[in-house]
C-alpha cells in the first residue's frame, strides 16, 4: 500500500511541469506599414525572434492589426512597433493599446515608430515624438547622456555609426533620455542643441521606451545596435534587469 502510495506521488510530482512550468514572458512585434515600407523589417523581425531566443522570452510577429484586441494584447509582456508607418490601427484597435498600457503593459518603437498614427495625440505622448524629415544617410556622432539605463550601459561617451537620422515634432518632455545626436557631426539635423535619439519613460501606468536607429539592415546583426534593443526591451517588457 506504501509503495503504491509512493509510486502515485511519484507519478503526479514528475507530471507536473509540464503543465505547471511558468509560461515565458512573450513580445509582440507589430509592422504594419501604411506608408513607406523600410526593407529591413525581415532582418528585425529575425533579429527579434534570436533576441527572445537567447534571452528567455517568446516572440509573435503580425500585420495583423486585429491582434490589438483586450483579450489577445494581455498575452504579451510587451509591444514592439517595428518601423511601422502610417495609419495602422483604427479607433477600436487604438482604444485597445491605451487600455493595455493602462493595465501596465509595455510599449517599444524602433526608428519609424515615430512615422505612425499622426491622427493619434496619445500615440504622439507615448512614443515620445513625431517624425518629421530626415537627411541622406551618413555617419554621425551620437552623444550618450545617460549610461546608467541597459540600453546604454555598454556604450561609450561618444558613439559613431552609419544610420538614418531623423527630425522630429511635438517632443514629449516628460520623457528621460538616453542619446542625443551631435548635429555638427552631420549634415541636415534641423533639431537643434537638444536633438534625442533614444529615451523612455512611464506612461499612463505602462512603460514606453524608443530607439531612433534601425532603419538599416545592418543595424539587425550589429551586436552594440542588439544590446541596446534588448536594453529597452527589458524596460518595456518588465524583465528582470540583467546585472
Amino acid at each position: 500500500m506504501a509503495i503504491a502510495l509512493l509510486l502515485t506521488v511519484c507519478f503526479l510530482f514528475n507530471s507536473q511541469p509540464a503543465a505547471a512550468k511558468k509560461r515565458l514572458p512573450r513580445l509582440l512585434v507589430f509592422s504594419k506599414t501604411a506608408g513607406f515600407r523600410h526593407d529591413c523589417i525581415p532582418a528585425g523581425k529575425i533579429a527579434m525572434i534570436k533576441l527572445g531566443q537567447a534571452h528567455g522570452f517568446e516572440v509573435d510577429t503580425t500585420e495583423d492589426a486585429s491582434v490589438f484586441n483586450t483579450k489577445n494584447l494581455k498575452r504579451y509582456a510587451a509591444v514592439l512597433f517595428l518601423n511601422t508607418t502610417g495609419d495602422v490601427l483604427n479607433n477600436e484597435q487604438q482604444s485597445a493599446m491605451e487600455g493595455y498600457i493602462h493595465n501596465g503593459g509595455g510599449y517599444m518603437g524602433i526608428h519609424a515608430a515615430t512615422d505612425t498614427e499622426y491622427g493619434w495625440p496619445w500615440y504622439n505622448k507615448l512614443a515620445g515624438a513625431w517624425f518629421t524629415s530626415h537627411p541622406a544617410q551618413q555617419n554621425a556622432t551620437l552623444l550618450v547622456v545617460d549610461r546608467n539605463h541597459e540600453a546604454t550601459r555598454h556604450l561609450e561617451e561618444k558613439w559613431v555609426r552609419w544610420d538614418e537620422w531623423y527630425n522630429f515634432k511635438d517632443l514629449n518632455p516628460d520623457v528621460h533620455v538616453l542619446i542625443k545626436i551631435d548635429e555638427s557631426s552631420y549634415k541636415g539635423g534641423e533639431n537643434g542643441g537638444n536633438h534625442p535619439m533614444s529615451w523612455y519613460h512611464d506612461f499612463e501606468g505602462g512603460r514606453a521606451f524608443y530607439t531612433e536607429l534601425g532603419h538599416t539592415k545592418e543595424s539587425y546583426t550589429d551586436q552594440a545596435y542588439l544590446q541596446h534593443v534588448m536594453g529597452g526591451l527589458r524596460y518595456a517588457m518588465n524583465l528582470k534587469t540583467k546585472k
